[in-house]
Order: C-alpha cells, then structure tokens, then sequence
C-alpha cells in the first residue's frame, strides 16, 4: 500500500538521496547549497511544498508543488517536480501522489492542478493521459541573453 504524506524534518536524508537521483535522471546540476535551501522551503512549507510516498516504509516517490494565484479564477496549483523510483514504478505511486497533491491542491482554494513533462516523455504521458487533459500548449522559457540586444533595438 502507497502512503503519502508532507515531508518533514524526519525525511531529509531520503529526500534528498530520491531528489538527487530525479535530478541525475534529467542531466541537471544542482549544488549542495541549492538542495539545502530547497530543503528548507519545502519543510517550512511557506512558499513551495513537498510530498512523499512509501511503500513499506520506504521513500520511494516525491513532488515538489505550490499554489498561485489566477487572474480569471480560483487558484492554481503547479506540481514542478514528481518522480518514482525505478523500482517502484507500475505500482500506482505516480497516481496515488497525483490524487493525494489535487486534494491538497483543492484544501489551499487551488482546484486546479496542471504540470509538464517533455513530448518523449512516453510512459509519464500514458498515465497522465489517464488522469488529465493534454491542453495542447507549448512551453517557452525566455532567453536572458537576448535581453540587452533586444533592449538596445527597441531604444
């Protein structure tokens, strides 16, 4: 049986050995510092959140996620960051992790949940293919090298 709950203090060490793995799998770097400092965010539960899952008492699932506002509605919840263990993987943790951050989602006024994932991404996007509605958007992330050219055009 899967159990999910909000991490706490008690949960660090595994947190972060299961959150270096997740970065490893995607080729990102992140400093010692950047995960101490997530850390603490995530425990002191202020601006961003941290759920775990396990099985057996073991750590074998995580998601980081927020709530924000929404111009148009009620808030919005962006779950940044979710993985499963290789070896737990086809065990219903991704889905369980998913329910248990749209309820939590819908306790903080933020009913609406939505992430991403790339389009290679084959056997996330079977399962949120389940559970969600692909909206068909396409995501950009702005250049900062392009600003000062583009500063300097436009003077």
């Amino acid at each position: 049986m899967v159990e999910i709950s909000l991490l706490g203090e008690e949960d660090h060490s595994e947190w972060e050995a299961l959150t270096r793995r997740y970065n490893e799998h995607f080729g990102t770097e992140i400093s010692d510092a950047h995960y101490d400092r997530t850390w603490r965010r995530l425990v002191d539960r202020d601006e961003i959140r941290g759920a775990t899952a396990r099985i057996d008492g073991a750590m074998v699932g995580l998601a980081h996620y927020y709530f924000h506002t929404s111009l148009w509605g009620a808030g919005r919840c962006y779950l940044a960051d979710l993985f499963v263990a290789p070896g737990a993987r086809r065990q219903g943790v991704a889905t369980a992790i998913l329910h248990w951050v749209a309820r939590d989602a819908e306790k903080h006024d933020a009913p609406r949940l939505y992430w991403n994932t790339t389009l290679d991404n084959r056997d996330g996007r079977a399962l949120y293919d389940t559970l969600a509605d692909y909206s068909g958007f396409i995501v950009y992330n702005y250049r900062r090298d392009q600003e000062t050219g583009s500063a300097r055009r436009g003077e």
